[in-house]
């Protein structure tokens, strides 16, 4: 129980406000705020895991037990463990951030109350971070801060927009901020690690002064970091700034409004890439709620990863990418880009370019919310925008310019992994360059495509499962699952029916917690009974895993399915048994040694008439 103290702390956290923490932490919710959680039958929740990239869903969450695990990367616990995992930090963090998102005050055991700033330093710096964004919104108002509400107002943003999206504006001055959070209690150290300030010759000072202010949150909705726009002809710096990594800041892992758009992205199936702050603020305001935008960095592989888990994208959920970028060169370029990275979706991913070179924001001011719907409506996808970009910097009057086109795109077609479209785009190649031979243009693809596969080496087949193995583990997912079902049989059974030593520590588990009579209807009570007995690692995860896979049997036919397998796992040892005399008579002359060979085939025929009896059971059922 050790797990419950905090560091720093001199108390621990009460075992019955941890026990409070969970039950008022429902599993799926708490889950379903960082990944897309879909019905997978028999009251199991899966999505994709959050803790490695997967292309189909593997992750599953278990609400009646309060148990997830992925039978992927077989990372595995309850609502507690998830939050230390994906937030990074300790048990105790954990259970004050579920305890502050339920309304919970805790208390602790040899001191009382911990105020929050005695707790760990990642929610030092969140708080931080939630204290600078109210003073930049605040700010926003302040009379110096006129050019930043100008800014706002030429783009179409009325005072109302910048309160919802939080926008702010740092004062041009050297520590207003550093000075602000120092008095609310906060070290210089914090400031700095946490970006919000810098390194001064007399101390620390702000990162940023006399900018408009955007705070960038985690899909959970905390602050994490700010970009900040130029608005000062003083002001020699970029004209966007945004947070450094830190220890809450990653940018290649952030995305500028998931906070605002992960519902509608998943309720949707769609996901609108735009260039900057005020491309997203602009596209929610025009009715695309689903717009999300990279800070300070180029898409890549980690926010594919991010939206992958609010998508669901897999191959039976047919969901929507849509890059929006300008006609100009270097907006084809930008999404030439993203289709390196298209095929880590399985999604549809779509481009909607505007010709006349205007990003969402302007469009809006200057044609209005509908002009910023049709552009997203009028999405080319990828795959095509791709190819026609690519044969469009050939001279396709000549042969020769027809034939450097085709050997330029024929690569692009030929990476398509869907057969079907891959051919149906070898045909577009085929009539955009104007040969009308299809036969010519799919053999240069598949040359291609040779090329590309060459030197790959196929994967090895999976090893075939020992039916014992499967035996038992399915009788142990039922003790963990359905105790009921197994009842004083299960506790009875000979410990040697148990073989595989990750099967035979769970069994020593269960029994030390008292089998399964002690089980009750199972449930959480349950699972958290036996991780309680659970005092290695391997134990710990496989009770884990076998509160969440599902029992892959009709519900209605568990009773006699507990009842099969239950007498498949008390024939095993029997099965062993007879084996090994067998072995042993056949090892035996019956002449020179009829003693030893008659004892011998008595103990066969009697273990055999065990077996019958077994057999007859499982008939007579």
């Amino acid at each position: 129980m050790g797990r419950n103290r905090l560091p720093g702390v001199a108390g621990r956290i009460r075992d019955v406000d941890i026990a409070l923490v969970r039950e008022r932490s429902p599993i799926a919710d708490v889950i379903g705020e960082h990944i897309q959680l879909r019905n997978a039958g028999g009251g199991n929740l899966k999505g994709l895991c959050p803790f490695h990239d997967e292309k189909s869903p593997s992750f599953n969450v278990t609400p009646e037990r309060g148990m997830y695990f992925c039978f992927g990367c077989s990372e595995g616990g309850d609502v507690i463990t998830f939050v230390e995992k994906i937030e990074h930090l300790s048990f105790g963090e954990a259970v004050e951030r579920l305890a502050q998102r339920a309304g919970i005050q805790l208390q602790y055991e040899q001191g009382g109350y911990v105020p929050r700033r005695d707790h760990g330093e990642r929610a030092r710096l969140i708080e931080a971070h939630r204290v600078a964004a109210e003073f930049y919104a605040a700010k926003l108002m302040a009379p110096d801060a006129a050019v930043g509400r100008r800014f706002l107002s030429e783009r179409g943003f009325e005072r109302a927009d910048a309160e919802t999206f939080g926008v702010g504006y740092a004062p041009a001055e050297w520590e207003a901020l550093t000075r602000h959070l120092l008095g609310r209690g906060f070290t210089a150290e914090e400031l700095v690690k946490g970006g919000l300030a810098k390194d001064g010759r007399r101390g620390p000072i702000d990162r940023f002064r006399g900018r408009l202010i955007w705070p960038i949150r985690d899909a959970t909705g905390d602050v994490i970091g700010f970009g900040a726009r130029k608005l000062l002809d003083s002001d020699d710096g970029p004209k966007y700034l945004n947070t450094p990594d830190s220890p809450l800041y990653k940018k290649s892992q952030v995305l500028y409004g998931i906070d605002l758009a992960k519902r509608e992205i998943s309720k949707r199936a769609q996901a609108v890439i735009v260039e900057g702050y005020t491309d997203v603020m602009a596209c929610h305001l025009a009715g695309v709620p689903t717009a999300v935008a990279t800070c300070g960095t180029s898409f890549g592989e980690e926010h594919i990863k991010i939206l992958r888990r609010f998508l669901l994208d897999q191959a039976e959920f047919r969901g929507e990418v849509i890059f929006t970028f300008d006609g100009d060169a270097a907006g084809q370029k930008a999404a030439l880009r993203a289709f390196a990275d298209e095929q880590k979706f399985v999604t549809q991913t779509y481009v909607a370019v505007q010709g006349d070179g205007l990003d969402p924001c302007d469009l809006r001011v200057k044609q209005g919310d509908a002009a910023v719907r049709d552009l997203i409506a009028s999405r080319e996808p990828l795959f095509q925008f791709a190819i026609r970009s690519t044969i469009s910097r050939y001279d396709l009057r000549s042969n020769e310019g027809k034939i450097a086109a085709l050997d330029a795109a024929a690569p692009i077609v030929a990476g398509i992994k869907d057969v079907g479209l891959r051919k149906r785009y070898a045909i577009d190649l085929d009539r955009w360059l104007g040969f009308m031979d299809e036969r010519f243009v799919m053999q240069r693809i598949a040359e291609a495509s040779g090329a590309q596969q060459g030197g790959r080496q196929r994967a090895p087949k999976a090893a075939p499962v020992d039916p014992s193995v499967r035996v038992e583990r399915e009788l142990l997912k039922l003790a963990v699952q359905r105790p009921a079902l197994i009842g004083p049989r299960f506790d009875a059974l000979d410990p040697q029916a148990f073989t595989a030593p990750d099967h035979v520590a769970l069994h020593k588990v269960i029994v030390a917690a008292g089998g399964v009579a002690q089980a009750g209807a199972g449930g959480r009570e349950w699972v958290d009974l036996l991780l309680e007995h659970a005092h290695e690692e391997g134990a710990r995860a496989l009770v884990t895993r076998f509160a969440v896979e599902a029992i892959q049997v009709d519900p209605h036919a568990e009773e006699r399915y507990a009842a099969d397998i239950l007498t498949a796992a008390e024939a095993m040892p029997l099965d062993r048994a007879i084996a090994q005399v067998k072995s042993r008579i056949q090892r035996l002359n019956p002449v020179e040694q009829q003693q030893e060979y008659n004892k011998l085939f008595g103990e066969l025929v009697a273990l055999e008439q065990q077996r019958r009896v077994l057999r007859t059971r499982v008939a007579g059922g």
